[in-house]
């Protein structure tokens, strides 16, 4: 077999990386975050519960919809519950990202992470799609660029499909060692992991999705379970443009072993684990009691919206809060002055009053 080293686990490249004092504060403040993770779940079981049905909605959404695979919000509800079957091939594909999340979710302590794994997780993600998954790319796959005047430029050239087995293979030894020796930070080796699968691009669909789920996966498996109660899926939607523009700096180079990791760190646990964990100790502290718990989450979302805002926003930010709930806070928000509604319907504008 062609022998191929990981470009971010060659020659010394993850002790090369010019660390900095923002990167390091990021780090901390995660792990201090890791460390409350017990109390809330003592103290607030019930509100981590709407918490995880929320984010399981939400993670479905957002990561499809990053691909351009969409659907109405309560089809995606009725196929995560189960109540459905997919009508389409965007909930096909959407079905079986819900699929893999629930593997992932369920007992991510028992995954042993290998190209077997990653080659079946894929196969699951396209299970309901003609096709199907679970093997490798076999013809090359330039990550391309689509300007607005309709012309398109390659932005990075992955791994040539001949030699995506042998890099598959040479990712998860050198990773699994690295981890296993404990000499570097998981919240540095896992988007190192994350970098390179997206250079290998193993896959003719799905690399994306695949490593969000990935990142999901390595992330409980350190301890980190923010991606249980809050959507890192909608935390990347939300900073799109930061995320390509991350992955794109640190693409740089990357076939020469010359890239620098720094802004996919910066912007993996600087952006997307902080602003998720703050989400997150947000939605627990404002909905601390034991009752009520949907109800307080729709006030707590509400006082983040802009002061106009639609229905259709509040079922967005909480699609497994139901209708008639939704509609009972508002009336209760109303009813206290905090809001009033301009008009009827599920169109009617919402202004907050203090």
């Amino acid at each position: 077999m062609i022998q191929f080293m990981p470009k971010s686990f060659e020659n010394g490249a993850l002790d090369r990386q010019p660390i900095n004092q923002g990167l390091l504060q990021s780090v901390r403040l995660v792990g201090e975050y890791r460390g409350k993770q017990a109390f809330f779940k003592q103290q607030s079981p019930q509100v981590l519960e709407a918490l995880r049905e929320n984010a399981v909605i939400q993670s479905t959404e957002s990561s499809n919809r990053i691909e351009g695979v969409v659907a109405p919000l309560e089809r995606i509800r009725e196929l995560v519950a189960h109540r459905t079957t997919p009508a389409n091939r965007s909930e096909q594909e959407i079905a079986g990202y819900r699929e893999v999340l629930s593997t992932i979710l369920s007992h991510p302590e028992d995954i042993r992470l290998t190209p077997n794994v990653v080659l079946q997780l894929h196969r699951d993600l396209f299970q309901f799609a003609p096709g199907g998954g679970g093997h490798w790319k076999s013809t090359d796959n330039d990550i391309i660029e689509r300007r607005p005047d309709r012309t398109s430029v390659a932005r990075f050239k992955p791994v040539p499909a001949h030699l995506t087995a042998a890099a598959m293979d040479r990712l998860h030894t050198e990773f699994s060692a690295t981890l296993d020796a404990g000499t570097v930070e998981p919240l540095l080796l896992i988007p190192a992991y994350v970098l390179d699968f997206l250079c290998i691009h193993p896959f003719a669909d799905g690399n994306g999705r695949m490593a969000r789920l990935l990142s999901l996966l390595l992330l409980y498996q350190a301890g980190y379970e923010v991606g249980r109660y809050i959507s890192l899926e909608t935390a990347i939607e939300d900073t799109k443009e930061g995320y390509y523009d991350a992955l794109q700096a640190s693409s740089q180079n990357w076939h020469e072993g010359q890239h620098s990791l720094i802004p996919w760190w910066e912007y993996f646990i600087g952006v997307m684990l902080v602003k998720s964990y703050r989400e997150f100790e947000d939605r627990v502290g404002a909905t601390g009691a034991k009752r009520g718990a949907k109800r307080d989450m729709i006030r707590e979302v509400v006082s983040r919206l802009p002061n106009e805002f639609r229905y259709a926003d509040l079922e967005r930010a909480l699609p497994a809060v139901s209708r008639p709930t939704i509609a009972r806070a508002l009336r209760q928000l109303s009813a206290e002055g905090v809001v009033r509604c301009v008009g009827r319907g599920r169109d009617a504008t919402w202004e907050k009053q203090i």
